[in-house]
Parts: structure tokens; sequence; C-alpha cells
């Protein structure tokens, strides 16, 4: 523990910038194509290796060193993506913490200014426990970002609080189910009839649906059936270097299946 707090405080002055890194690809269901990623936050710790997030963005949180990594890795995103073709967004995961203790408004727009990144094409991730309070200051923020063109996606949907009144009263533009339901749906009614109320819910709002953790063709399928458009998880690829991300193509995913098919068929 006294080594993550060390290691977090060396981050914070910049002796190991650069170990805060990792690509999660975002495919479009409906054609099989990459057409962004979310940076996600992995720390390769000189000592203890690659450190989980789960182990260490708590207690950052606690020592109100997050907003200072937080602000390093939308930095580091937005100009890895800036490098990215046009049609590619990123996403990043903001904290409560963040929009409660530092200018998250500055610190966005400085980023996408210093990467010379388009607004649109970046994409803000927020979870439930932001609205529990500073709910005025919140919209304002959020409704300037979407205003720029900057999306913002409620994360981890059917966790937490799951107050439906938050993803009526904010201006959001994409919903991300929780990966422990799509994880589950294809074996579990209970957690299909779960993404089913999520995705109509979410048309009935004009918001686009993002499937976290899709591990097997079979959950693909069944998203894409639902209306789900866009999905993330392992059976599209492990978390990459955003160098690997450039030397793929998500078609691939679309011609794997009809090769599948064709073989099928000739069988």
């Amino acid at each position: 523990m006294n080594n993550l707090k060390r290691g977090i405080h060396e981050h914070t002055s910049g002796s190991i910038k650069g170990r805060f890194h990792g690509i999660d690809r975002l495919v479009d269901l409906r054609s099989g194509t990459v057409i962004g990623a979310e940076a996600l936050v992995r720390w390769q710790h000189p000592e203890l290796g690659l450190v989980s997030p789960l182990e260490f963005i708590s207690i950052a949180e606690a020592n109100g060193l997050i907003c200072d990594i937080g602000r390093f890795v939308l930095l580091e995103a937005c100009m890895e993506a800036a490098a990215w073709p046009r049609n590619m967004s990123v996403a990043v995961n903001v904290s409560s913490i963040q929009f409660a203790k530092s200018d998250i408004v500055s610190d966005v727009y400085t980023a996408i200014e210093a990467a010379g990144l388009e607004a649109h094409r970046l994409h803000l991730e927020i979870t439930e426990s932001a609205f529990v309070s500073r709910t005025d200051q919140l919209i304002r923020s959020l409704t300037g970002f979407r205003e720029k063109g900057i999306g913002i996606a409620l994360d981890d949907f059917g966790t937490g609080y799951s107050s439906l009144s938050y993803v009526a009263s904010f201006p959001l533009d994409k919903i991300k189910i929780d990966q422990s339901f799509i994880k589950m749906m294809t074996s579990d009614p209970g957690s299909q009839a779960i993404v089913q109320a999520v995705s109509s819910l979410a048309h009935s709002l004009g918001l686009a649906i993002v499937a976290e953790g899709i591990e097997t063709e079979l959950a693909w399928e069944m998203l894409a059936l639902v209306g789900c458009q866009y999905g993330q998880g392992y059976y599209f690829g492990k978390p990459q270097t955003s160098k690997e991300l450039l030397t793929l193509s998500g078609d691939r995913f679309v011609r794997d299946r009809e090769a599948k098919s064709v073989a099928q068929h000739a069988s």
C-alpha cells in the first residue's frame, strides 16, 4: 500500500509519465468496424508490475490525487487520438471528484486544444455517482461540453444508484450498459431482459448504447438484435497500445463471421 501511495505521488510529479496507458477498442456492432477506443488506466509499477485501477484509483481519490492523474490521462488520450484517422474517437473516464474538486471544464478544453483534437472526437464517460451532488454545476459543465460537440456517456448503467431521472434530465448522448449484464445475458433471461429494457429506454430518449464486456460472438449477435449500436470487450481483443490499435481493422470481425458462415454451409 505504501508503495502504491509513493508511486502515485511520483506520477503526479512527472517522474513516471507514460506508465498510465492502455486502449480498449470500440466497435460498431452493425458493421464490425473499429470506430474508436476507450483510454484505460493501466499502471506499470517498477516493483509491483501491472497494477489494476481497482487497486490504485481508490487511493488516488482518497488522497485527492485523482485530479492530477485524470488531467494527465485526459491530455495523453487526446494527444494519442489526434494521430488516429479522423473518423475515430477516444473516450476518457472522468471521476466525480474531478467535477467536484478541479476545474474540469478548463482541463478538458486545454487538453483538446493542446492536442489539436476536434471536440466531437472526444467522449467523456461519467458514472452515476457524479450526479449525487453539485447537480447545477454538473449540468452546466455537461451542457457546455455538449454544445462544443463533446460526447457524454453514462458509464456502468444498471449499477450504483441507477436513477432513471439522471438519464432523462442530464445532457447525455450515450448509455454504457454495465458488463455484468452483458456477460450473463447469453445464459440468464433476467440479464437479457434488463439489456432489452435499457435498449428500449435509450432508443426512446434518442441515446446511443454501448455494451461493455462482450466476450462471445453470441453476445454480439444478441446485442445487435436488440439495437445496441456499439460494443467493447475481449471478443474484439484485449487492451492494447495506440500503435497496435492502428494496425488492426474491425472489418476482420465481419470477415471472420462470414468465413464461419460459409464453412458451416459447405459442411
